[in-house]
């Protein structure tokens, strides 16, 4: 007779019922690739991967995102200034902040270019994966990354080409591209760097981890991977030294004697500053030397003024650079008539912005606005003499506008109006 106690017989205690967890729809994994597809760069081991490493790829991540956190912020600068919003302001004082912001902008610019070639050849195994997208979530960082790269080369090519003033080439606006592009790569930017912050993690905190011992082998093709790496991070180093070197001297002038590639020599031009839109340029030949040209101020006692008059009103000198948004600068120095004299004069208040017209016909800027605080400024002039010489035509005669830490497409050449800023 079987006992009761059997454990045959005995009936097992149930257990609560516990629904088995299923995987979020976003992170299924997509179904493995036909391999008529695995060929050309897709197929096993097509892309040699020697050299490139997780800690390569995060050290030149760490660099390049530092270079373009530069770039953002000295960009945004410029655009405000050329562009302010309502909230922006921009002080007057140094007189040379400009000039610093945006040589930074440029020079960094530059240096970013073998930083960001390193990173694509560091990390564009990783474009031919196979399966190119492993789930949804996936397929959105790597949507994200194609933002990211595709942002940064524009930003990058597009800003070579106007620091080189190839306008043409590029056929469009190239200041709100710019603008709303970096806006865009950020954005991308920073979701990526979320999404790479745990790798980061882990590559700071092996760096000073201790090695453990490996096969002879092993350990040929780790010192042989080193060897590569350390080449990589030399030579891009090296690679944004000399690119550095080689144009930051048309901002850093002990450095113009090493700029062979600068784009501009800041000593070169009439009466020794460059000119990037000359008078023919603007169609203003015939107009700036005619006889009966008459500065308009126009204000409750209204002024219209020939040179000599404006000769004629109490002559100021300030030591101010012109700085371009190209990224060369140069100093010199500016003698004329008190912008705040002549709106005095002409019974303007001095709590207004004021707006100054050119007397060329077209173009983005030949209208700029100048906001109170640089009008009032004392260092703000109507420039008639530039360098103790007769300013000459290219550099804006008969006057022009120089004021402290503007950039240079707002310091209106062949000055014909000024009014209230509406």
């Amino acid at each position: 007779m079987v006992r009761d106690t059997d454990p045959r017989l005995t009936t097992p205690r149930s257990e609560p019922y516990a629904p088995a967890r299923r995987t979020p729809i976003w992170r299924r994994p997509f179904p493995p690739p036909p391999p008529p597809l695995r060929r050309g760069p897709f197929a096993p081991g097509a892309i040699r991967t020697a050299g490139r490493s997780e800690a390569l790829s995060a050290w030149l991540g760490l660099w390049l995102g530092l270079a373009f956190g530069i770039c953002l912020v000295t960009g945004l600068i410029s655009h405000g200034i050329q562009h302010p919003p309502g909230w922006f302001s921009w002080p007057t004082r140094p007189v040379s902040l400009y000039r610093v912001t945006q040589g930074l902008h440029v020079a960094t610019g530059l240096a970013t270019v073998p930083l960001l070639l390193a990173k694509l050849w560091a990390v564009h195994p990783n474009l031919f994966r196979w399966p190119p997208v492993r789930d949804a979530a996936d397929a959105l960082s790597r949507g994200t990354l194609l933002l990211l790269v595709g942002g940064a080369v524009f930003e990058l090519a597009s800003g070579v080409l106007n620091t080189a003033r190839l306008y043409a080439v590029m056929g469009f606006a190239f200041p709100a591209a710019h603008f709303w592009t970096a806006w865009i790569t950020t954005g991308a930017l920073v979701i990526h760097v979320a999404a790479q912050a745990t790798t980061v993690r882990r590559v700071l905190r092996q760096r000073h981890r201790p090695s453990t011992a490996l096969p002879p082998s092993d350990a040929a093709d780790a010192s042989d991977a080193g060897f590569t790496r350390r080449a990589v991070f030399v030579t891009v180093a090296a690679a944004a030294g000399v690119v550095t070197l080689a144009t930051v001297g048309q901002t850093v002038r002990p450095l113009a004697g090493t700029s062979a590639l600068a784009p501009r020599r800041p000593d070169l031009g009439p009466q020794g500053l460059p000119v990037n839109r000359s008078a023919a340029g603007a169609g203003v030949r015939t107009t700036a030397t005619h006889p009966g040209y008459r500065l308009v101020v126009a204000g409750p006692r209204p002024l219209r003024l020939s040179r000599a008059a404006l000769a004629a009103f109490p002559q100021h000198t300030a030591e101010l650079p012109i700085a371009c948004v190209e990224g060369w600068s140069a100093s010199a120095r500016w003698t004329g008539v008190r912008l705040r004299d002549l709106l005095a004069e002409a019974g303007i208040a001095s709590d207004v912005d004021v707006t100054i017209e050119s007397l060329q016909r077209a173009g983005a800027y030949r209208v700029s606005t100048l906001p109170a605080a640089f009008a009032q400024d004392p260092l703000t002039l109507l420039a008639l003499r530039l360098n103790d010489e007769m300013l000459d035509l290219d550099h804006g005669f008969p006057c022009r506008l120089i004021a402290p830490n503007r950039p240079g497409v707002l310091q209106t050449k062949w000055v014909a109006r000024i009014e209230v800023a509406r």
